[in-house]
Order: C-alpha cells, then sequence, then structure tokens
C-alpha cells in the first residue's frame, strides 16, 4: 500500500478520513494480522455489509415502486453479492491500496473475489464510522448507482445458472464435493470440485464451502462458454 494509493482513492471518493487509522484497517486483510497484533478489516466488514443492504434495499425499493418483495430480493442479492463487491473494489481502486501479507499477494490476492470484496464492504463501514451516511453513499453511488439496472437484473448466481444448464441437458443436479478444508479459524480456506457427468470436474476456493461451491459453478460456467467470465 503506498500513500499515493490511499490518496487517490480517498479523492475518488471525495471523503479524506478524519481517523487515518479507520481506513489503515480497512484496507488491512487478515493474512497481515494472523499470529500478530494488527487490527484488520474483518469487524468493518461486518458493519459495511449492513450499510451496503441499507443503501441497496433503499434504491431497488425508489427503483421499482410496483415490484413485490419476492421480486425485489433476487435482485437484492445480486447487488450485494460477493463478485458484485469486487468489481466494486477493482472500480474504485481498492486492490491497489489494500495491505495483505506477501505469501497472499504473490499468490494474486489483489485480485481475488474473496479478499476484493470483504475489502470492499469493511471500506464501506469505514466511510459510515468516519463521514456518516452521506459519506459512505458517495462509494455506492461511484459503482452500484449508475448501472443499477444491470447490477440488478443480474440476479442468477453461478450454482443456479449451472444447475439449470445441467438440467437442460439431462444430466441431473450439479454435484460439489469438498477436496479440502483448513486455515486457521479467522480465515478458513475451503476447496470444492463441482462434477456433472460427462464434463471434466472445475473447482473453486472460499473462505466457507459454498463460497467454493459459487467458484466452482463459476469455473465451470466460463470454461464451458456459458458465462463470459465479465458476470
Amino acid at each position: 500500500m503506498s500513500s499515493s494509493d490511499v490518496e487517490a482513492l480517498q479523492q475518488r471518493v471525495g471523503h479524506f478520513f478524519r481517523d487515518p487509522s479507520l481506513l489503515e484497517r480497512a484496507l488491512t486483510h487478515s493474512s497481515l494480522s494472523a499470529g500478530r497484533r494488527v487490527r484488520d478489516l474483518e469487524r468493518l466488514e461486518f458493519l459495511g455489509d449492513r450499510v451496503l443492504g441499507l443503501f441497496a434495499a433503499e434504491a431497488l425499493w425508489r427503483r421499482y415502486p410496483d415490484m413485490e418483495e419476492g421480486e425485489l430480493a433476487p435482485r437484492f442479492n445480486a447487488l450485494v453479492r460477493k463478485e458484485t463487491c469486487a468489481k466494486a473494489a477493482l472500480a474504485l481502486g481498492l486492490d491497489r491500496a489494500l495491505r495483505m501479507a506477501p505469501h497472499e499477494e504473490e499468490s494474486g490476492g489483489r485480485r481475488k473475489k474473496a479478499i476484493l470484496g470483504d475489502a470492499c464492504e469493511a471500506f464501506l463501514g469505514a466511510l459510515y464510522i468516519d463521514g456518516g451516511l452521506e459519506a459512505a453513499r458517495r462509494a455506492f453511488d461511484l459503482f452500484w448507482t449508475p448501472d443499477l439496472e444491470a447490477l440488478s437484473q443480474a440476479h442468477r448466481d453461478a450454482k443456479t445458472t449451472l444447475q439449470e444448464w445441467s438440467q437442460e441437458r439431462k444430466k441431473g443436479p450439479p454435484r460439489y464435493v469438498v477436496t479440502s478444508a483448513g486455515g486457521p479459524a479467522h480465515a478458513p480456506a475451503f476447496k470444492v470440485e463441482v462434477r456433472i457427468d460427462g464434463y471434466e470436474p472445475a473447482e473453486g476456493a472460499g473462505r466457507s464451502k459454498r463460497e467454493a461451491q459459487m467458484a466452482a459453478a463459476e469455473a465451470f460456467l466460463i470454461r464451458e462458454g456459458v458465462w463470459s467470465g465479465n458476470e
């Protein structure tokens, strides 16, 4: 993390932190805090997830006044899912400002959706604590608001899409198999294979079984040309 990256990030969202330690914490991945007295982004991520949820719910409520709750819910999930947050992190420049352990960076940590998604939520949480709802809303408005229609309509997740694709081909539902589970308690790591008869398995990794399953389903869809990789 360089001072110029942090400066550019604050300029982009139009908020300069009164408490720089909040921003530093939001940009510190847990790989750097493992076994050390370093405060990382996880508590701010917890808060930022709720801040994002509020903005997303309000935006949908205003944009679609005639929709029922059952129609709004999948659109809400599309706006707040980890993949969407990861794209927001890249758009805001969080990837360049993140602090992480060398081994995590060498393994491509700055491009991992789980890490980027967590950092995005933590950043929203930090903005809220330091500058209130309006500071956090400006970041929401930079990424989510201009493309709300497209983002909210992309409400089929990878597992749902893959299941429909598989059943259309009379292959039955995909099978998800955990191939490894480990990592410290604060940062669990799972690897999962998705298997469909007649096709090579595809693997995904994540901090929960569900996250790893989603990653495996997405990898399968991209490999088979069902998704382009930009979903």
